[in-house]
């Protein structure tokens, strides 16, 4: 089973989901912000090696890390993905509906062109010819692909938020080829139309929380999955980046926020199990 931190000892389940792809670790102050009302578990997803990593393979992966948990567990977890964590989160309630309480998404990634488009516009028109510069030298000065996907994440960093109180993403170790494969894959995925056709086999609780500064368009995001999440909710904060845990002005807000949402979705998830239990138990 791949590795997996755990915090706390007591309440519901939440497992957390780490972005990048290939960049593990920085869920951290979101598994401690929960910990002291929730059982947390923060995964970190397969590095590349032997095994070609696909969207599948993660998925089979994050299975067996809540198949095991939940066997000291009375309800289903909350699986909570952060930027491609989120997009995972989706990809794994389309392939087991039914095994978690809800699906919590902070900057959820893109899943259409359009989004993609707006991305990469805002990326682009917060960028100075300096930046530019320094992010063109990077294949010449640098020959390591981890390192230099490390350090263009660093000095893409400042795009992404709006008022952070650090910069320290707490990133274990970045890894560029479990990054290429596992994000062309879902590309991939999308273009096949197998995302986001397949979130419509999805009915329980799905939140998006975003930051409006985030230069992910959150809501051209939430309009394109709307039509296969009609249920889909939307959370966002004014002066917000893409990390919200992050940022100075409304950080304690997000995890207020988050934990309401996680301790409602997961009674509803108990209460719903509990009442299947009642109703199909015996009488004796």
């Amino acid at each position: 089973m791949i590795q997996a931190r755990e915090y706390g000892t007591a309440g519901p389940l939440v497992v957390l989901l780490h972005g990048g792809p290939g960049a593990p670790g920085y869920m951290g102050p979101v598994a401690r912000g929960l910990a002291g009302d929730f059982r947390v578990i923060e995964p970190f997803q397969r590095q590349s090696g032997a095994k070609r990593l696909s969207v599948s393979v993660h998925i089979e992966d994050l299975d067996e890390v809540i198949q095991a948990h939940r066997r000291i567990s009375r309800s289903p977890p909350v699986l909570v993905g952060s930027s491609w964590g989120a997009m995972l989160a989706l990809a794994y309630g389309a392939r087991y509906p039914g095994s978690v309480a809800g699906f919590g998404l902070i900057g959820c990634g893109t899943f259409d062109e359009e989004s993609r488009a707006r991305f990469r516009a805002t990326l682009d028109s917060r960028m100075d010819e300096a930046l530019r510069l320094r992010l063109a030298r990077l294949d010449i000065e640098i020959p390591d692909p981890d390192e230099r996907l490390r350090r263009r994440a660093e000095l893409l960093f400042p795009l992404y938020a709006y008022a952070p109180a650090h910069s320290d993403l707490e990133v274990e170790g970045v890894d560029a080829v479990a990054y290429a494969q596992s994000w062309n894959d879902m590309l991939r995925l999308q273009g096949e139309g197998a995302y986001p056709e397949g979130f419509r086999s999805i009915s329980e609780p799905v939140m998006m929380f975003h930051g409006k500064w985030d230069p992910h368009p959150g809501g051209l995001i939430r309009k394109s999955l709307l039509p296969f999440l009609p249920h889909l909710e939307y959370h966002e904060w004014d002066r917000c980046g893409h990390s919200p845990w992050m940022e100075q002005e409304v950080a304690d807000d997000f995890f207020h926020v988050l934990r309401g949402w996680v301790a409602r979705v997961s009674a509803m998830a108990r209460e719903g199990e509990e009442t299947w239990i009642r109703e199909n138990s015996s009488e004796g």
